[in-house]
């Protein structure tokens, strides 16, 4: 009988092998799972998983809006009885030490905490922290770079630093956006110098590439102004005179731009934005101190020696639209620059002197949760308030810094330590010093 009037299929010959399509499985798969995007990634779950060969099974098609509202009304909510919007609430007043321990929770959590979105909300609602996050050379010669939670005053290990920045020297540091930390240029012991430029995303914590700079060099100067990163002057491999070329790199564009040459070719060893311009001090090439001023507004530099650049020290900070600066080399007194009288006075005197040792020496002077915080080579750090009266706050972290330490991770720096107390010499020091807020 026919088989079109209803009967049994006819049988096949004898000999006659007849494929039957796995449909089903095949099917199944792609309706369970469109990420995917391959047999070979379907065999590791579904053992013997072929090509859907139905045309109106679409494994890659993009799901429709109604069928994400569905699963969004299916799936678990972020935290049982909440709705959503109450879960974020709650999840947004977790510190950000025990975030990374938020995101082994779930899929869902760890989405959330790896977006724009949670991170936009704890800025909004004035719910982030600022950590202080600090780059320094060990007797090695490598670099390394290590955390610290001021609230909870614990040093926090971090992953690695890129592999070409691992013993490179006279590279840039800056953080755009408040959140993103930025390695730009340097020296390579192998390849010279770099126009390489990586980026640490402080919400995914992870690594990330971003467009190379224009020009070669290490030693250079670099600044941050209305959330842009400019750099100028330094050295190039192979270059015998010192660069005067500048540019700057717009996130929002994400590409570099040539601005204009500095007057003279420099190596900066200091640099601040104060008055809503760029001021930088070096060496040109025949070694003699010079400095110069960058005005973005009118893109031009001009060549200057006024009393606040001759009494200009490092390290120095422009905080609420005042020019500090450290007077001792420990940082126990600071300056600050007078623009009325053209001078600079003193500011502040903890009257705690801690000695001439490099180990004591003040690295660097940041902005954190609205004072000025010094730090120095042997991992301390002072907060200062200048809102009214100057009040010292010492923080301990030296002692947080020698606990963290003898974990096993960073002996040397403690020996260092110790031969530097005892009055060796101190071959650990703290090369660059930023503030991430998350």
């Amino acid at each position: 009988m026919d088989a079109a009037a209803g009967g049994a299929p006819p049988r096949p010959a004898a000999g006659i092998r007849v494929r039957v399509p796995l449909v089903e499985s095949v099917s199944c798969y792609c309706r369970v799972d469109g990420g995917l995007k391959t047999v070979v990634s379907a065999r590791k779950f579904v053992p013997g998983a072929k090509l859907c060969m139905q045309p109106d099974i679409k494994p890659n098609k993009r799901k429709s809006r109604s069928s994400r509202k569905e699963r969004c009304r299916t799936q678990a909510p972020l935290l049982p009885g909440l709705p959503d919007d109450l879960a974020i609430t709650c999840l947004m007043r977790v510190p950000r030490l025990e975030h990374t321990n938020l995101r082994l929770v779930c899929k869902r959590w760890n989405r959330l905490l790896s977006g724009n979105y949670y991170y936009s909300l704890r800025k909004k609602l004035g719910m982030a922290e600022e950590w202080v996050f600090v780059f320094k050379r060990d007797r090695d010669r490598k670099i390394s770079w290590h955390a610290f939670d001021p609230v909870h005053q614990v040093w926090k290990s971090l992953p690695p630093v890129p592999a070409e920045y691992s013993g490179a020297v006279g590279f840039g540091c800056a953080v755009l956006s408040g959140c993103y930390l930025y390695l730009f240029g340097g020296k390579d012991p192998v390849r010279g110098s770099m126009r390489r430029v990586v980026f640490y995303n402080a919400r995914i914590n992870k690594w990330l590439r971003a467009p190379d700079m224009l020009q070669k060099r290490h030693c250079f100067g670099s600044c941050v102004i209305n959330n842009r990163l400019y750099v100028a002057g330094g050295e190039c491999e192979g270059i015998q005179r010192t660069l005067r070329s500048a540019e700057f790199y717009d996130p929002n564009r994400n590409r570099w731009s040539y601005i204009s040459e500095m007057s003279t070719g420099m190596v900066p060893f200091i640099g601040v934005v104060y008055d809503g311009k760029w001021f930088l001090k070096g060496l040109d090439s025949h070694r003699q101190v010079v400095s110069e001023v960058y005005m973005p507004t009118s893109n031009v530099w001009s060549v200057t020696a006024d009393e606040m650049v001759t009494g200009w020290r490092n390290p120095s900070i422009c905080f609420n639209g005042r020019l500090y600066s450290a007077e001792c080399r420990d940082g126990c007194k600071l300056r600050v620059y007078d623009r009325d009288t053209r001078s600079w006075t003193r500011f502040m005197d903890s009257r705690r002197h801690l000695g001439n040792s490099r180990a004591f020496e003040a690295a660097a002077l940041v902005s954190l949760n609205g004072k000025i915080c010094i730090i120095r080579n042997n991992m301390s750090i002072t907060l200062v308030d200048v809102s009214n009266t100057p009040t010292v706050i010492e923080i301990n972290s030296a002692h947080m810094w020698d606990v963290f330490a003898r974990k096993g991770q960073h002996r040397s720096f403690i020996a260092n330590l110790w031969f530097t107390i005892a009055g060796r010499n101190f071959k650990t020091h703290i090369i660059h010093c930023q503030v991430l807020q998350v």
